[in-house]
């Protein structure tokens, strides 16, 4: 398939050769972005972990002290207190047994879902619809916790969720094209440093092998990942 004129334009800005720093590559992008929209700006690095082994799984979350320039949409499957809590926080949609009954028909219109431990049980069924977009709940992650309220604030803050694929790859999202130079250094850093400070005991050899930072349909831009500890 053959690339547009704008993505060529930008393609050319890019040194196959070289291998940028974090800050090189992140005012790279903000010019070989669109200017036609805000582009939401992507990493994505190849981890020295074998993700069949469940001591190599790598997976967590970080929430990125600019946000994401994005407001997520989140349902909270919760009756109750904690209900009445997770609306005031800002929960886009809450609810028990019709809520669950809404998802299971095919409903995904949302960002991210959180449940109360004691509707797991209900909730663990969906796991068809919920698993494959990984919506899923996971006391890994904090999604499923006593307190939705909590849990829908720092979602919504710009906590973001990354898992290693089964082919070693983590992709997460570090802010938009217009955020500032320093906003993305800063974003960008936070999500590494929490990737790095999981990095499995068993994980032989150098643990981020290559990495590139891209915006929505522009050019990958080939990381220096020797500067990640």
């Amino acid at each position: 398939m053959a690339k547009s004129k704008v993505y060529e334009a930008a393609a050319a800005k890019v040194d196959r050769d070289k291998f940028y720093s974090a800050a090189e590559a992140v005012a790279l992008a903000k010019e070989t972005g669109s200017k036609k929209f805000d582009s939401t700006v992507e990493v994505a690095l190849k981890l020295s972990v074998d993700p069949r082994k469940a001591d190599q799984m790598v997976r967590g979350t970080v929430i990125l002290p600019h946000g994401t320039g994005k407001t997520a949409r989140v349902i909270v499957f919760a009756t109750g207190p904690a209900a009445e809590a997770a609306i005031a926080a800002g929960a886009d949609e809450v609810g028990g047994a019709e809520l669950i009954e809404k998802v299971a028909g095919g409903y995904t219109s949302f960002d991210a879902a959180v449940s109360t431990p004691e509707l797991m049980g209900q909730v663990g069924r969906l796991g068809k619809v919920l698993g494959p977009r990984g919506l899923m709940p996971n006391p890994k992650t904090g999604t499923v916790t006593p307190n939705p309220a909590k849990a829908v604030e720092e979602i919504k803050g710009g906590k973001i969720e990354f898992r290693v694929d089964k082919h070693a790859n983590v992709h997460f999202v570090v802010g938009k094209a217009s955020f500032t130079q320093e906003q993305l250094d800063e974003n960008l850093k936070a999500a590494i440093d929490e990737i790095v400070r999981l990095k499995p005991s068993s994980s032989k050899g150098r643990y981020i092998q290559k990495g590139a930072l891209s915006t929505t349909f522009g050019p990958g831009i080939p990381l220096d990942v020797n500067a990640f500890a």
